[in-house]
């Protein structure tokens, strides 16, 4: 399968797409987000890594290579708006997250990395990315913990205006994210929490029921 295969017509609105998480990027080169960066990044390598198929998709923070594991012949990363990525990825695209530009049941995998907390449409995402997912496909969610000591410290510090993690995310217990897969017949195969001088992630590995 090519990518012009598995995509479809797409006409681009840019008021269609999502705001570029600008806020999470600079905080990733925080000395705690560079913590959390690399905490993710050697977890993620460990699930992609053995993960198998033709076609896998990395959707936003392309300064992140969740897929750099990964082995599948077909490995794209697509964003909320077109940026020059250094990766030997094949595509970038440009789309609104809601609505991914793919055809149903063509891809293998799929990797959401902190895409749910700063999407206007957490659950439509899920929606698509279901659709899109091939029977027995699998999905990677990677989100910070509000369940967590720095989920507190962020509490505190919409109080004092001090905010420790990007201020605009809406950050995601799994128990919640559990129900909204649940509605889509999808369940958690697994999952990975940082320790107790990290982010505690929520770093889910979900697979179709």
């Amino acid at each position: 399968v090519t990518c012009s295969d598995a995509l479809t017509d797409m006409s681009m609105n840019p008021n269609a797409l999502e705001n570029p998480i600008i806020s999470l990027a600079s905080w990733f080169d925080t000395p705690p987000g560079r913590y959390a960066r690399a905490w993710e990044q050697m977890r993620l390598n460990e699930l992609t890594a053995d993960i198998f198929g033709y076609n896998a998709l990395q959707i936003g923070m392309p300064h992140l290579d969740t897929l750099a594991a990964n082995r599948m012949p077909n490995r794209w990363i697509t964003d909320s708006r077109l940026s020059s990525v250094e990766s030997e990825r094949q595509v970038v695209l440009a789309h609104d997250f809601a609505e991914l530009p793919f055809a149903s049941q063509s891809l293998d995998l799929v990797v959401l990395p902190h895409v749910l907390e700063f999407a206007a449409e957490p659950h439509q995402v899920l929606r698509e990315v279901e659709r899109v997912l091939i029977p027995e496909g699998q999905v990677i969610v990677c989100g910070f913990n509000p369940v967590s000591l720095w989920g507190m410290r962020q509490v505190g510090g919409r109080m004092t205006g001090a905010h420790f993690l990007p201020l605009h995310g809406e950050f995601i217990s799994v128990p919640r994210l559990k129900d909204w897969l649940k509605l889509l017949n999808m369940e958690i195969n697994r999952g990975h929490f940082g320790d107790r001088k990290s982010t505690r992630l929520n770093s889910s590995h979900i697979t179709i029921s």
